[in-house]
C-alpha cells in the first residue's frame, strides 16, 4: 500500500508540474465569474468593467504544495474594443512561474439593436513568463552534471488566441492557449517537448424567465493537450437567486480526465486510475463587489492529499452599458 501511494504521489505531481509550466493552469475560475482568466476574447464583453483577484492553494497538510495567485482587469474601450491584462504567480514546490499578459479583443453586436444579444468575440493574448527552478536544496553529494545547485531562471514568450459567441440566453467558448512553440534553456530538450499548446472549449445555456429572481445555467467544458492527447471535461451546474442588491450563486462542477494514469499495486501488479474532481462552489455579488469560493475534492481511492481552496475577489467599475434582455450572467 505504500508502495502504490508514493508512486502515485509521484507521477501526480509530475503531472502537476508539467502543466505549471504551461502559463495558467486551469481550474475552476470561469464558475466564479472570471471567465477572462480563460478566455482573452472576454475581455470588455461585460457590460462594466471588471477587476478580479484569486488564491488558489492546494493541500495545506503537505510542504510545497502548489498555489496559484492572480490579477486581472478588463474593460471596453469604445463600442467594440476590448482590453485588459493579468498578473499571475504559480508556486509548485522548487518550481515557480510568474508572468504578465496583455489582451485585445473585438466584440462584434450582430442583432439589429442594443436590446436582443446577439455577439461574436476574438480576442488575443500576449503573455510574458519567467520559469525559476531552485535547485539550492538538492542533494549535491551524489554528482549530477545536469543539477547547478543555484537558482536557473528562463524568460519567454507565448500567445493565447479565442473567440466567444453569445446568443440571448446560450453562449459558447473556444480558446487555444500557448500557440507558438517554445524550447526553454531551463529544461532538457530531449525530454520536454516545445509544444505547450492547450484547447479550451466551452458550451452553456442560462433557463429562467427574463426577469425572474431564479435562472439556472448548466454547462460543458472540454480541454486537451496537443502534446501527450490528454483530454478531460467538466460538468457543471449553476444556480442563480437575484435580490435588489445583487445576486447569490452557487453550484456544483465534476471533472474527470479521459485518460488513465498507471500505478503499481503491492503485489507488482498495474493498475489504471482516471483522475476525478468534484467542485462545489459558492458566491455573492453585492452591488459592484463580488466574493466567490470554491473547494476541489478528488474522487479517487489512491490521492496525495484532498482540498483545494480558491477564493475569488471582484469589483466592478466604470460606467454600466444597458443591460440585454436575457439570463446571460456574464454580460449583464
Amino acid at each position: 500500500m505504500l508502495t502504490k501511494k508514493i508512486l502515485f504521489s509521484l507521477l501526480l505531481l509530475w503531472g502537476l508540474s508539467s502543466r505549471a509550466q504551461e502559463g495558467i493552469p486551469v481550474y475552476w475560475d470561469y464558475l466564479t465569474e472570471n471567465l477572462y482568466l480563460l478566455h482573452p476574447s472576454m475581455a470588455g464583453a461585460a457590460n462594466a468593467n471588471q477587476i478580479r483577484l484569486t488564491g488558489r492553494q492546494q493541500w495545506f497538510d503537505v510542504e510545497d504544495a502548489p498555489n496559484l495567485y492572480t490579477a486581472s482587469v478588463n474593460g471596453r474601450v469604445g463600442e467594440k474594443v476590448g482590453l485588459g491584462a493579468i498578473l499571475f504567480s504559480d508556486e509548485n514546490g522548487n518550481f515557480s512561474q510568474r508572468g504578465v499578459f496583455a489582451t485585445f479583443a473585438y466584440h462584434l453586436l450582430l442583432s439589429r439593436n442594443y436590446v436582443d444579444l446577439n455577439q461574436l468575440s476574438f480576442g488575443v493574448n500576449v503573455g510574458v513568463m519567467q520559469n525559476t527552478l531552485d535547485e539550492s536544496a538538492f542533494d549535491l553529494t551524489d554528482f549530477d552534471p545536469i543539477i547547478s545547485g543555484g537558482s536557473q531562471t528562463d524568460n519567454y514568450f507565448n500567445v493565447d488566441i479565442g473567440m466567444s459567441y453569445y446568443f440571448l440566453d446560450f453562449y459558447a467558448h473556444a480558446t487555444v492557449k500557448n500557440v507558438l512553440p517554445r524550447e526553454r534553456a531551463m529544461f532538457t530538450p530531449q525530454l520536454e517537448s516545445t509544444n505547450q499548446r492547450r484547447y479550451l472549449a466551452s458550451v452553456g445555456y442560462v433557463f429562467g424567465k427574463y426577469n425572474s429572481p431564479w435562472s439556472y445555467e448548466p454547462s460543458l467544458m472540454f480541454q486537451a493537450t496537443d502534446e501527450t492527447q490528454e483530454v478531460s471535461i467538466d460538468v457543471n451546474g449553476k444556480v442563480y437567486r437575484k435580490f435588489d442588491w445583487g445576486k447569490l450563486w452557487g453550484g456544483l462542477s465534476y471533472r474527470r480526465n479521459l485518460d488513465g494514469a498507471q500505478y503499481l499495486n503491492g503485489d507488482g501488479s498495474v493498475t489504471s486510475q482516471r483522475s476525478q474532481y468534484l467542485t462545489p462552489f459558492v458566491g455573492v455579488t453585492y452591488n459592484r463587489f463580488l466574493v466567490g469560493y470554491t473547494y476541489t475534492y478528488q474522487q479517487n481511492d489512491i490521492v496525495l492529499s484532498n482540498g483545494f481552496h480558491q477564493i475569488t475577489l471582484g469589483y466592478d467599475f466604470g460606467e454600466r452599458r444597458e443591460p440585454y434582455e436575457c439570463n446571460c450572467p456574464a454580460i449583464n
